[in-house]
């Protein structure tokens, strides 16, 4: 493995010295003196034992492997400097780092997403969304908002309200005939299966159709009319009221809970109460009973 990582302060010189088409330019931009930066590439060229740059008196031109090597070594300085400029964020004094699904980041949080800023423009929010739970020991995470959480060690778990499901589609399949309906099959709660378990009436569902990983992406393909669906009362709200879904039936049946996983490093900052409270409040509003 060691043999595939020359020093790293070698590779910023070559890559100077290569970009700039000079051992002077690349020594003047990195506040070093014009031997540095041949010494830098020298050990460079030893290590990698071929050369890198042709040497014509003061003029240097790169080699084959100089041309691969500046490409390989230009993606590798732009990926750390990215990363190191990504840490910044673990300095702002008002930062909110919450983790949900994509499905309800776009499809509850967002719509909403104005009014929590208008309220609370002092938090400075970091959305992350993840299709998996994450680790609130191991991940820099004050808050969590999912539904498929359990209680974490160090964390305060609460279970925020009980979702429920019902079949729909876009209202321009209401007067299709059953039969020609495509059905939209999602996972965990979402499939079919858990519809028939529950007591759901038959629809003309089939076994059949398209098939979703992402609950959002399954009501996404619900709104533009692609099937029928068994979808999420809470992430179908918004859809549902402006007139993209209507229901099959006036049956509901039980779905996942939602909850919410708070760090106790986190607990008790401003931000999050901030956060918390606003929270329970806009789910309050929604159609669905606390649970």
């Amino acid at each position: 493995m060691l043999k595939h990582w020359p020093p790293l302060n070698t590779l910023r010189g070559f890559e100077a010295a290569a970009r700039l088409g000079s051992f002077h330019k690349a020594a003047e931009e990195l506040h070093l003196t014009q031997s540095a930066i041949s010494q830098q590439i020298r050990s460079l060229e030893s290590y990698l034992e071929q050369p890198l740059f042709f040497r014509s008196g003061r003029r240097v031109s790169l080699s084959d492997a100089g041309f691969d090597l500046l490409s390989t070594t230009q993606s590798l300085l732009q990926q750390l400097a990215v990363g190191i400029r990504r840490l910044e964020q673990y300095r702002k004094p008002n930062q909110l780092v919450l983790n949900t699904s994509p499905a309800f980041a776009r499809h509850w949080l967002m719509p909403r997403l104005g009014e929590f800023h208008r309220l609370h423009p002092e938090v400075d929010l970091w959305l992350l969304s993840t299709f998996d739970p994450p680790d609130m020991a191991t991940q820099t995470i004050d808050i969590a908002v999912r539904d498929d959480l359990s209680a974490q060690a160090e964390c305060s778990f609460r279970v925020l309200l009980e979702d429920r499901l019902y079949p729909a589609c876009h209202p321009s399949l209401l007067n299709q005939d059953a039969a020609e309906r495509t059905t939209l099959h999602g996972e965990r709660e979402m499939d079919w299966s858990h519809w028939q378990v529950q007591g759901g009436a038959d629809i003309g569902q089939h076994s059949q159709g398209l098939n979703f990983s992402d609950p959002g992406l399954l009501l996404d393909a619900a709104c533009q009319g692609l099937g029928i669906a068994l979808v999420s009362q809470l992430l179908a709200e918004q859809a549902r009221g402006a007139g993209l879904l209507q229901p099959l039936v006036a049956q509901t049946i039980r779905g996942a809970n939602w909850a919410w996983l708070i760090h106790r490093d986190s607990e008790h900052d401003p931000q999050t109460r901030s956060f918390c409270q606003w929270l329970e409040s806009a789910l309050h509003s929604s159609t669905l009973p606390s649970a």
